[in-house]
This record gives C-alpha cells, sequence and structure tokens, in this order.
C-alpha cells in the first residue's frame, strides 16, 4: 500500500545522499567515458557487421579482438574499428570474410594499424568506418521506430508488466516456450545470455570452470543458444507474433554477464530487445571485475541503449559483505541493506551522466535476499519507502530471487508493499512445470488491489522497525559513498581483496583512449 517517508522524515539525510551519489557519480563517469576495453572493441566489431563463430565454432568477435588488442594495450587504446575498416579496403572484403580471416590468421591487423600513420590511408579508413557506422545507426534507429509502430497498432498491458525467465536454453525451444508463456499472461520474457568468452577463461584461471553450452534436445534445426544474437532473433520473432494473437506489446528482456555489457547492449540494438539488465556494481562486488572495466563496459552500454531507446534494468544493489570481514564484525541488515542502496543510487547516478532519462530507467525495490531477514515485510516497506523518495521518477521492478524459501513469503511481501502506482515490473522466478497462466493472474490481481487501496487509503508512512530499517538503511548508504570517494573501492571490495589482488578480473583489457570522442561514439551520440 504505497510505503513512503511521512512528510519531515529524513529530508536533509534524503538530499544529502542525492547530493553524494551525484558528485561520486560524476568523477566516475568522467574516467570511464574515456576508456577504451576489449568488451567495447568487441561491441565495435558487431556494430560493423560482425557476428557468429569462427570456423572452430569460437565467438568470432572475440576471437579478433584478442588476436588483435589481447595484451596489448597500445592498440587497445586506439581502437579496432579504423585498421579493420583499413584492411576492408586492403583486401576487397565484407566484415564477415575478414572477420573470418583475421581469426585464421590470414590477416594480421596490426599491419593495417601501421599503415594509419599515413594521413591519406588513415582519412580513408575513417570514410569507410563512416559509411558503415551509418549503416549500423540506420538498423538501430528503424528498430526504435518498429517498436513505436507495434505500440501504436497493438497497445501495451498496464503496469506492472508480469514476466519471467525462459528456462530453455536454446533458440528454437527458447521462441516455443515463450510463445506459450505469453498465451499464459506474460508481459515481458526475460533471457539469460550465456557466459561469454572472456569470462569464462578468466574465471577458468581463477579455478572456476564454466560449463559450454550445448542444444538441450537432439532434434533441435539449426542449434543456437537462446541468448545469443540469432536465438533471441528468433525469440522477438515468436513474441511479436504471440503479440499480435493477444493484442498487446510483448516485451524482450536479456541479462549478458560480467564483462560483455557492450556487446550485450550492441545485441539487443539489433534485435529489438525492450529491456538490458546491467548490474556493474554486481560486477565489481559479485563477481570480482575491476571497477574501471566494469564502468567503462557500463558506460559504453549506456549509451548504446540511450541511442537505441532500450531501457535499462539496475538491480537493488549487491550484497557488500567484505568491510564486516575485515572488521570481523556481522553488520545489521539496515546497514547491508543501505550498502547496496549506495551503490544502487550511484549506477543510477552514472547511468543518468551517460544520457539516460529517468523513465529509461527501471530500478530494483528490495535487495534479493531481503525476504530471507527477520521483520522482512517492515524492513521491505522501508526499501520501497526510500527508493520513492530518492529515485521517484524510476519505476520500480520487483524480482523474485533464485533460493528463497518455497512457501510464498516473497511474493506475500511483495503484494503487500508494491505501490499502485510506480511499480513497472514483476518478475517471477522461473520454475520447471510452473503454471505461469495462474502466476500473472494472481500478481496482476494483486496490482490492482493496490491501486484500489491506494485511493481508499493513500499513502502509508513508516513507523516502529520500518522506521528504525530506512533509518539505519539511508545512514550505511551515505557511509559507504563517502568512504568510497575517499578510500576508493578497497572500502566496499576490502583491504584483503587490495591486498590479494582479487576484484581485478578484466582489468588488464583496459587502456585510456587515444581519442576518447571517436567516430563510433559520434555515430551514437
Amino acid at each position: 500500500m504505497a510505503p513512503t517517508l511521512a512528510p519531515g522524515d529524513f529530508v536533509a539525510e534524503v538530499a544529502a545522499l542525492r547530493d553524494l551519489a551525484s558528485a561520486v557519480a560524476a568523477k566516475l563517469a568522467a574516467a570511464s567515458t574515456r576508456m577504451r576495453t576489449l568488451g567495447r572493441e568487441r561491441a565495435v566489431l558487431r556494430l560493423l557487421g560482425v557476428s557468429g563463430t569462427d570456423r572452430e565454432g569460437r565467438p568470432l568477435a572475440a576471437e579478433v579482438a584478442d588476436r588483435y588488442a589481447g595484451g596489448r594495450p597500445g592498440l587497445l587504446a586506439s581502437g579496432i574499428a579504423l585498421p579493420f575498416c583499413l584492411a576492408l579496403q586492403e583486401y576487397d572484403s565484407d566484415p564477415q570474410q575478414l572477420a573470418l580471416d583475421v581469426a585464421s590468421g590470414a590477416v594480421d591487423l596490426s599491419l593495417e594499424a601501421e599503415l594509419l600513420a599515413s594521413p591519406d590511408r588513415r582519412a580513408s579508413a575513417v570514410g569507410h568506418l563512416q559509411t558503415l557506422l551509418a549503416g549500423a545507426v540506420e538498423r538501430i534507429d528503424a528498430n526504435r521506430t518498429a517498436r513505436a509502430e507495434l505500440f501504436a497498432l497493438l497497445g501495451d498491458r498496464e503496469l506492472p508488466w508480469i514476466g519471467t525467465t525462459l528456462l530453455e536454453s536454446s533458440a528454437h525451444g527458447g521462441a516455443l516456450e515463450a510463445a506459450n508463456l505469453v498465451r499464459g499472461g506474460a508481459d515481458l520474457i526475460r533471457v539469460e545470455v550465456p557466459v561469454g568468452r572472456e569470462l569464462a577463461l578468466r574465471l577458468g584461471e581463477l579455478g572456476q570452470d564454466v560449463a559450454a553450452w550445448h542444444a538441450d534436445r537432439d532434434d533441435e534445426p539449426d542449434p543456437a543458444p537462446a541468448g545469443s544474437q540469432r536465438g533471441l532473433a528468433h525469440v522477438r520473432d515468436a513474441l511479436d507474433r504471440a503479440a499480435a494473437e493477444r493484442g498487446a506489446y510483448v516485451r524482450l528482456a536479456t541479462v549478458p554477464t560480467a564483462l560483455a555489457g557492450p556487446e550485450g547492449a550492441i545485441v539487443a540494438a539489433f534485435e529489438r530487445v525492450d529491456l538490458l539488465e546491467l548490474d556493474p556494481m554486481g560486477e565489481i562486488v559479485g563477481t570480482g571485475v575491476d571497477p574501471v572495466r566494469a564502468l567503462a563496459d557500463f558506460a559504453f552500454a549506456a549509451r548504446v541503449a540511450r541511442r537505441a531507446g532500450t531501457i535499462l534494468l539496475l538491480p537493488a544493489g549487491p550484497l557488500v559483505v567484505a568491510p564486516d570481514m575485515d572488521s570481523g564484525v556481522n553488520s545489521d541488515p539496515a546497514t547491508r541493506a543501505g550498502r547496496a542502496l549506495g551503490l544502487q543510487l550511484l549506477a543510477v547516478g552514472l547511468a543518468a551522466r551517460h544520457g539516460l532519462d529517468p523513465g529509461s530507467l527501471v530500478i530494483g525495490a528490495l535487495p534479493a535476499w531481503l525476504a530471507d531477514e527477520t521483520y522482512a515485510a517492515a524492513r521491505a516497506a522501508a526499501e520501497v519507502a526510500i527508493r520513492r523518495v530518492l529515485m521517484k521518477d524510476h519505476p520500480l521492478a520487483f524480482l523474485e530471487p533464485a533460493g528463497h524459501d518455497g512457501e510464498g513469503r516473497w511474493a506475500a511481501i511483495v503484494a503487500a508493499v508494491a505501490p499502485g502506482s510506480g511499480t513497472g515490473l514483476v518478475l517471477r522466478r522461473a520454475a520447471a512445470g510452473m503454471m505461469f497462466d495462474q502466476v500473472a493472474a494472481g500478481n496482476r490481481a494483486s496490482a490492482e488491489v493496490a491501486r484500489q487501496l491506494d485511493d481508499a487509503l493513500g499513502s502509508r508512512t513508516l513507523d516502529g522497525e520500518a522506521r528504525r530499517h530506512a533509518e539505519g538503511s539511508l545512514a550505511a548508504a551515505a557511509r559507504t559513498l563517502e568512504q568510497l570517494g575517499a578510500d576508493g573501492w578497497a572500502a566496499i571490495t576490502g583491504a584483503t581483496a587490495e591486498r590479494t589482488g582479487w576484484g581485478r578480473l578484466g582489468g588488464d583489457a583496459v587502456a585510456l583512449a587515444d581519442d576518447p570522442i571517436d567516430s563510433v561514439e559520434r555515430a551514437l551520440a
């Protein structure tokens, strides 16, 4: 029933927290836009027309980027676009064929990079790059127009969108499952992107095995992962057909893994993905990605999303426990929630700095672990109330976490605290054999009850345990951002991580750009 802060409650604390997050975001955003990463260069190759796998079955864009810039920060700093375009002219080739030749070792792009020292050759490469970029941007803009036209033709469901995650991992099976889920009442289908090659290799170096994707069924025609670019094209087509049957648009959401945000954003733009779930803070805290790398990848992905009209979903913040491990004292739920809140607010600030308006950002309403705490409903009410004040123009998303109790506690809490207006998405956890029509109908009924109660009773202010949680959470969020601004990311990842080198995943594949505002950035503006 629309939890909110009472008039006069925490006014100074909220204002100070907003200002603090804005200041830290401004500093980090300015630095991240000047960086080039291996993930960004893979995305640029996709933008130029490279897709699929090489003759050995390896991701083609990844193989080309690795061969050119892997372990060579000087080449990474100048980017792959110009040497690639110069080679296209030198060999009179198309992007896909040239990429295959580079992957096989027949063409060495580093030699093309040396030829760029000639002003004439550089000018020619720049001209060809601009032509290719114009075609790519035209495709992105056409998808944005198609989305608007389908909205106008089919209409849209009343908020919140009710969604779930595909269980089928293959393109063919995923397309069939997606269509059935829409018939069962789903407004949004979420697809998890397989772990990328870079992350798999990095985790392998740390002794963590990542299983390779394989088709679930023997009868799979032309097998491909549902979360691949080719797979998403199949799922998108199935969703459009199902949307036409039911008479309302259906959204497609994707979740790239760590180190793959830039590629995920380009694929989203090319395949009309409506919502892109990115969690740079989760990458840093949970996966151990180097902060400079994570924020640079996020900066590029956000700018692509802005151009494509893709909505970003920013989860409710990661679970930060490193300070507790350093001190040897466990923090209380309000402190952990406040750390997550501070980092989520920082991610929102970064996205805004990269040009995304509030309507283009959906924010997670509840930390994933909150439902298992004592006084969970009261704490959830506080979390919703805080976010409705701190980030009042952003729709809320309630994302059912994996691994919580199976007794319906999370769903009951959401039904109690989700506002009648301002809730943009309720994403239910996928489960084999789940009757999604019943789940969707239940969530839609809860949303209608919430709207009626908001009209009848108005907003409900916090008291008791909920108010105490809000006070502690706001204070912890401010401390987190203050420590981050003063001490850097060691304040979040912990002193032990700084000593051991944990938290540097992908940090050797990022470099300061020779030209921060290059042809790619100008084309996406």
